[in-house]
């Protein structure tokens, strides 16, 4: 984990994504099959994937977060994920990098998952 730098004035808190990328459907589809364990939402749903950059020669960069930064399962939830998306054809190597800035918030998650949470 590195440390993480303020954004100048002006840069958003997360980086946007590659979504016009051919690979990044995919990527999604395979973030979504990772779970928290202690919440019936995937965690794609759930706004824990913050950025999913992908290089020309199709490397990932995730950058995610954590409901909490206690949560129990904060080690092993990256090489999770990671193994969810190096399985996908085409992913040369995939790094996922943990940050808890922004802070991850309920307003984060997708409609379907405030809907499966009983939110909406």
């Amino acid at each position: 984990m590195t440390p993480q730098t303020a954004p100048a004035e002006g840069e958003p808190l997360i980086k946007p994504s590659s979504t016009g990328h051919p690979l990044y459907e995919d990527i999604v589809e395979a973030c979504k099959s990772v779970y928290d364990p202690e919440i019936p939402v995937n965690i794609y749903d759930l706004g824990l994937i913050y950025t999913i950059a992908i290089s020309d020669e199709n490397a990932v960069d995730i950058t995610m977060t954590l409901t909490a930064p206690g949560c129990p399962v904060a080690g092993e939830m990256p090489g999770w994920v990671a193994d969810a998306v190096n399985a996908v054809a085409g992913v040369k190597q995939v790094d996922v990098e943990m940050t808890f800035e922004p802070q991850w918030g309920m307003d984060m998650m997708s409609d379907e998952a405030r809907l499966e949470l009983g939110f909406m």
